[in-house]
Parts: structure tokens; C-alpha cells; sequence
């Protein structure tokens, strides 16, 4: 890894400092933004059924054609070099590289990611590499997907596909890309691919994930000895809404579905006691096997921290009616943070950001951390002189940078940040009806536009800090 070679500092009182060597950088996922969904022998991930399927995606959007990063990945990193980024945090598409998830290579598909990587280095910018963004392919899913044990094999065949190409030129590795929202709201809810509604199937894609978390973990270091291996979790700040037993033990019940449950495997070897005895009405946990827990606690190089907003719950007084998003969690209510609100609905809040990296910190003093997803969308207009004026998310960018850099000062090892996202890209669910880009993309043209949130992370990059 890099080492921070000095503490970031408030070098005047107007002005936050970031270590010389911190990365600035930005994310994207590979089907949010690539398009060619059917060029050069890329087959069907879980998403392309997903959204063939009617009333799941908004407006009955696709990834079909995105944002055609894959015929204009050359210009996309020209922009990437303008704005001054140090590190692109990509994902590579499974399907591409493996269609139909089989062993062996597409050379078509793993050669797009060569070129890319290649071009990043020519411009001066570290690639960052996500193994697993959601893209399962649907051949896998259609012999049982992550809640097959096999799919966690597989997928480690596919590390060692990946890594043997461009693990000479990958400065850092992400397994996968938020679990939780892969075994969660995938398996669990139904709210993303592959749709399914069971319970106890997230419990088990959960394991099957982890499982496979360690297993390319493993595949990378024998493939590429030097890799510089991390994980990227969307670790949440779960907070009570009164000081109540009740109260407090709902927030203790989320935060072990939300954090432990993928923390604690991966930097412990062991699934959090009180999560499993929380979840034995859902499942009995037969599905671990000896030995599992030792290959997921393989070790890290790093932890990928995924922010966004915090949580605020509580006892419900009543069971709810309808499914929750969690298991074994009807009797918990969830509640909207006060404060402003970007176009998600989700409430602007950093000191969540600086709260989890300070709890990750807390109990993992000498493990370095990338906040690797932050961003805001909000609902952008292009004036008349031909400018977005995103002022919202510039205001949310600096104080997520200063509740960042809050962190680190209280030792924090911190050692880069990537803006969620570069482009306005295929939203999930929501289709392209929400925009968290600082680049604007017009899906009618594919023209591309450096909104002011772009201009301003410019001058955030090139000065190495913000205003305090």
C-alpha cells in the first residue's frame, strides 16, 4: 500500500491539508456505464434480465447502452486527466470477461480492460479495480446464483482470470463491491437482481459472497503476490432514536445485519454471536463448513468504505405488515434523519462518514481505508450559458471531505477518496432518472459536460485540501 508520509493538517485555519500522496479519485461500475451489453461475446448478467423484466427498473430502463463507455472510455479518461483525478475506481463486467460465467477468457472482453487500464497509466492515474459490481452471470444465477456454493468458486476462477491480466498494472483490487446490497436487497428483498424475496436466501448469498471474498483473495496473491487486495463495504452509521433499551438494542440488531455481519468475518474469522441467535428464526447457519471462515478471513491490504446516509431506528410498537429489508427485523422501524435531502431521499449527514471511520479505526487501529463510494444526486439543470450549477453537491463534497480529513485527525488511516461517480450513469432500479455524476452525460447524444462539482474537485485536487 502507500504510505501516508505525513498526518494531514489544517495548515491555516481556512484550509484542510491532505497528505501529498492521497488519492483523488473517482467510481464508476461497469453496468451503470459500459453499454455494448451484447458486443464482443459478452452475455446476460442478472441486471440485463433484471431490467427485460417488467415493472422492476423505472421507466423500463436498461443498461443497454448506459453511458457507451465502452466506445468512449479514451475521451472518459481524457476528462478523468482535466479534472486532475489520481486513482479511477472501475469494475470489471464478469459476463465480459467469462461469458456465461465458464472458466477460460473472452480475449475480447478481458482486451477492453486492457486497453483501459493502459490508458489510465498513460494519463497518470492509479486503476483501482472491482471484481464484483452486481453483475452476476445469469447462466450462474440460473444454477442457484450466490446462494449456491459453487458461484463462490467460480467467481475465484474469475480473480485469477482477471488478475493474471492486469494485476501488473492494478494498484489496488476490490473483491466486491457492497455485499450487503448483493445478498440483501438482491436476495432478500427483491429491490435489485436477481429479485428473489427470501429471507433466509440473503443469509445464505451472504456466506456464499464472503466465501468468495476469500477465495479470490487468495487467487489474486497467487496470481499477482504484490496485489494490494481490499473490500469494499458499505459500512453505515446506525444510530437510536431515543436512549431507550428498546431503542438502542434495534440499533444494535441493524448494525450487526448492516456491519458485523461483513466486517467481522472478513478481520475476525466469526460471524457476530448476537447476529446469528438474532437471525435463528430465519436460518440455522448450517451452511458454514468447516474451514470457510478461515479462507474469508484471508488478510487485506485495506477496507473500502461505501457512505451515504445514516440510519436512525427503533423498537416498532407493532410488528410490520409488510417485508423488511432485513431479516428477522419486522418489529424495528426505521425513520428519516432530520436535515436536507438529496434526490434519493437520503438526508445529508457527514458526521456519519466521520463516525464510521472512526469506528472502523476504533477497533482496527492498523487497518488503512479508501472511502470508496461518496456522492449525492440531486436533480441537475443545464442553464442557458450551458453550465450545471450543482451547488448542492458541491456543498455535500466538501463537508464529506471535511468529516473525512475530521476522521483522519483522529487517527484515522485514511488514505484516499473516491467521488460517487464520475459520469451520470444506469441508477439501478431508478433507471436514469437520478444523476450523481460531476460529469453530465446526455443519454440522447452521449455528449459529456464538466458540471461546476467537476471544476471545483479540479481545484480541491490541485490545492490538496478545502476551505475548513
Amino acid at each position: 500500500m502507500p504510505t501516508q508520509t505525513e498526518a494531514p493538517a489544517a495548515a491555516t485555519t481556512q484550509e484542510l491539508r491532505f497528505p501529498p500522496d492521497f488519492w483523488w479519485g473517482a467510481a464508476t461500475a461497469a453496468y451503470q456505464i459500459e453499454g455494448a451489453v451484447a458486443e464482443d461475446g459478452r452475455t446476460a448478467s442478472i441486471w440485463d434480465t433484471f431490467c427485460a423484466t417488467p415493472g422492476l427498473v423505472t421507466d423500463g430502463h436498461t443498461g443497454e447502452v448506459a453511458a457507451d463507455h465502452y466506445h468512449r472510455y479514451r475521451d472518459d479518461v481524457a476528462l478523468m486527466r482535466e479534472i486532475g483525478l489520481s486513482a479511477y475506481r472501475f469494475s470489471v463486467s464478469w459476463p465480459r470477461v467469462q461469458p456465461g460465467g465458464r472458466s477460460g477468457e473472452n480475449p475480447a472482453g478481458i482486451a477492453f480492460y486492457d486497453r483501459l487500464v493502459d490508458e489510465l497509466l498513460a494519463a497518470g492515474i492509479k486503476p483501482a479495480a472491482t471484481l464484483y459490481h452486481w453483475d452476476l452471470p445469469q447462466e450462474l444465477e440460473d444454477r442457484g446464483g450466490w446462494t449456491a456454493r459453487d458461484t463462490a468458486l467460480r467467481f475465484a476462477d474469475y480473480a485469477a482470470v482477471v488478475g493474471a491480466r492486469l494485476g501488473d498494472r492494478v494498484q489496488l483490487w476490490c473483491t466486491l463491491n457492497e455485499p450487503w446490497c448483493s445478498a440483501f436487497l438482491g436476495y432478500g428483498a427483491g429491490f435489485h437482481a436477481p429479485g428473489r424475496k427470501n429471507p433466509a436466501d440473503s443469509l445464505l448469498a451472504t456466506h456464499h459472497l464472503l466465501l468468495g471474498h476469500g477465495l479470490a483473495v487468495q487467487a489474486l496473491r497467487a496470481a499477482v503476490p504484490s496485489a494490494q487486495i481490499s473490500i469494499a463495504l458499505n459500512q453505515g452509521a446506525v444510530r437510536s432514536l431515543t436512549d431507550s433499551p428498546a431503542d438502542r438494542d434495534a440499533a444494535r440488531r441493524i448494525d450487526g445485519l448492516l456491519n458485523r455481519i461483513y466486517l467481522d468475518p472478513i478481520m475476525t474469522g466469526a460471524y457476530p454471536a448476537d447476529v446469528m441467535a438474532d437471525t435463528a428464526s430465519v436460518s440455522d447457519w448450517s451452511f458454514v463448513r468447516d474451514g470457510d471462515l478461515a479462507v474469508i478471513a484471508a488478510p487485506i491490504d485495506a477496507l473500502g468504505v461505501n457512505y451515504y446516509a445514516p440510519d436512525l431506528v427503533s423498537a416498532a410498537t407493532t410488528p410490520h405488515e409488510e417485508p423488511s429489508v432485513y431479516p428477522a427485523s419486522q418489529d424495528i422501524t426505521f425513520h428519516q434523519t432530520p436535515g436536507p435531502r438529496t434526490e434519493m431521499g437520503w438526508t445529508v449527514d457527514p458526521t456519519g462518514l466521520r463516525d464510521v471511520l472512526t469506528a472502523v479505526h476504533r477497533r482496527f487501529p492498523d487497518l488503512p481505508m479508501y472511502v470508496t463510494e461518496n456522492g449525492a444526486a440531486y436533480d441537475d439543470k443545464v442553464d442557458g450559458d450551458g453550465r450545471v450549477r450543482d451547488t448542492e453537491r458541491i456543498a455535500y463534497l466538501r463537508a464529506h471531505l471535511a468529516a473525512a480529513h475530521e476522521a483522519m485527525t483522529a487517527g484515522a488511516d485514511l488514505r484516499g477518496y473516491f467521488v460517487w461517480s464520475l459520469l451520470d450513469n444506469f441508477e439501478w432500479a431508478f433507471g436514469y432518472g437520478k444523476r450523481f455524476g460531476i460529469v453530465r452525460v446526455d443519454y440522447d447524444t452521449q455528449q459529456r459536460l464538466l458540471k461546476d462539482s467537476a471544476h471545483w474537485y479540479r481545484d480541491v485536487i490541485s490545492a490538496g485540501g478545502i476551505a475548513a
